[in-house]
C-alpha cells in the first residue's frame, strides 16, 4: 500500500508504472466508494498508460479530516498528490463527485489536465434539499439506513439480484465508508455548482452517462456536455451509476477511442 501526507492528511493512494514512462491517467472514485471500483477498467490499460489510483479524504484507507469539505479543498488533495509525485499533465476520470473535482482540477490547476474524462457526472448534481436531508440521514442512522436507495440508483436490477455476490461486496463497500467522510463528502457536492466553469473548459472532454443511472442521468449528463465546448457526449447501455463496475468492457472501448484521439490530436500539433 502506498500513502502520501498531503497538506493535513495521509492519502492512500496506487501507482501503476512510471510517470515518465506513459501517458498518466487519474481514476477519481464516486460517493461512498473507494479506488477498487476501478480495478477491471485499469488491469486493461496499465500496459499502455501509468495509473493512478486514490481513495479522496473521507473514503476508504485515506484520512478523514475536518469536515465538512469543499469539492475545491478535494481537487487541492488530487493537486497535491500529483505534485508529489512529479505528474506534470494527467487525463483525469472522474466519477460521480469525481467528476465535480476533475473539474474543479482543470479550474484551479488547467495545467495539470492534459484532458477530462467526466464520468456520470454533472456540473452541478442534485439540490441543496437533497444534500441535507440526506446528510441528516446518515448522521442520525447511518449509512445502512440509505443503503437501499443509492444502491437502487448506482446498479441496474440485473446487477442486483440476490444471487450476485459481487452486489453484496459493493454494498458493504459503501456502508464500511466512515460517515463523516461521507457526510462531509455530501456537503461538498451540496456546494458544487460548474455551470459557469464548464464553458472554460479548454481541453478534449468525454461525458458518459449509463442508460440507467439514477443519480446522474443521461439527459443531465448531456447537459453538461452541451455547456462545454467540443465535449464528446456517450451512453453506456445496461449500465446505473458505476459502469466500471457493471460494464466496464463497454467502457473501456469508449475510453480507448477518447484516449487514442486524444494522444494522437496533440502528436499531429506538435
Amino acid at each position: 500500500m502506498q500513502f502520501a501526507h498531503i497538506d493535513d492528511i495521509a492519502i492512500h493512494y496506487r501507482l501503476i508504472g512510471a510517470v515518465t514512462d506513459k501517458p498518466v491517467i487519474v481514476f477519481i472514485n464516486s460517493l461512498g466508494t473507494d479506488f477498487r471500483i476501478w480495478r477491471d477498467v485499469t488491469l486493461s490499460l496499465a500496459s499502455d498508460h501509468t495509473i493512478l489510483l486514490y481513495d479522496k479524504r473521507g473514503h476508504g484507507l485515506s484520512d478523514i479530516g475536518e469536515g465538512p469539505y469543499s469539492i475545491e479543498e478535494l481537487a487541492t488533495d488530487l493537486a497535491g498528490l500529483l505534485d508529489r509525485l512529479a505528474v506534470g499533465q494527467a487525463i483525469i476520470c472522474g466519477l460521480s463527485v469525481g467528476g465535480l473535482i476533475a473539474q474543479a482540477l482543470c479550474q484551479r490547476r488547467p495545467e495539470l489536465a492534459r484532458a477530462l474524462v467526466l464520468s456520470n457526472t454533472a456540473h452541478r448534481i442534485g439540490t441543496a434539499e437533497m444534500w441535507d436531508e440526506r446528510i441528516a440521514a446518515v448522521e442520525a442512522k447511518g449509512l445502512a439506513a440509505i443503503a437501499d436507495g443509492v444502491l437502487e440508483r448506482w446498479f441496474t436490477p440485473a446487477f442486483r439480484r440476490p444471487e450476485n455476490v459481487a452486489f453484496a461486496g459493493y454494498r458493504n463497500m459503501l456502508v464500511r465508508q466512515p460517515v463523516a467522510g461521507y457526510v462531509g463528502t455530501c456537503a461538498a457536492i451540496r456546494d458544487a455548482d460548474y455551470t459557469d466553469a464548464a464553458g472554460k473548459i479548454a481541453v478534449p472532454v468525454l461525458c458518459i452517462a449509463g442508460d440507467q443511472d439514477g443519480s446522474t442521468p443521461p439527459d443531465l449528463v448531456r447537459t453538461t456536455a452541451g455547456l462545454i465546448p467540443g465535449a464528446r457526449f456517450e451512453i453506456i447501455r445496461d449500465a446505473g451509476h458505476i459502469p466500471c463496475i457493471e460494464q466496464p468492457e463497454a467502457l473501456l472501448a469508449v475510453l480507448r477511442g477518447f484516449l487514442e484521439s486524444v494522444l494522437t490530436g496533440e502528436k499531429s500539433h506538435e
